[in-house]
């Protein structure tokens, strides 16, 4: 059974750092792009940045350019989102989700690209 178990979220101050993990399990890790998405109350679950198989290209969506930055270790089977300069409107449920090879990128930058996700882990940043 494929399992995607993020960690790390929590309470921030705006201008703080949060570290967040993703482990996976149940698939070949190096085959699959991994992205990370956020869902703040009330809104529609956005695209935050997607790492290729073995971390040669990364995309970030313009909001968190500069502060955020995604990596992974494909011996740990882990992916993570290190992220600083926090911001109130950063505030949201951030979900890892892994993806089988699509026929072009763009399919990385929405939900529907994705075939496997977590349960998600809530990021709070205090004003």
């Amino acid at each position: 059974q494929v399992q995607l178990v993020e960690s790390g979220g929590g309470l921030v101050q705006a201008g703080g750092s949060l570290r967040l993990s993703c482990a996976a399990s149940g698939l070949t890790f190096s085959s699959y792009t991994m992205g990370w998405f956020r869902q703040a109350p009330g809104k529609e679950r956005e695209f935050v940045s997607f790492i290729s198989w073995n971390g040669g290209s990364t995309t970030y969506t313009d909001s968190v350019k500069g502060r955020f930055t995604i990596s992974r270790d494909n011996a740990k089977n882990t992916v993570y989102l290190q992220m600083n300069s926090l911001k109130p409107e950063d505030t949201a449920v951030y979900y890892c989700a892994a993806s089988y090879r699509k026929s072009a990128s763009y399919y990385y930058t929405g939900v529907q690209g994705y075939d496997y996700w977590g349960q998600g882990t809530q990021v709070t940043v205090s004003s």
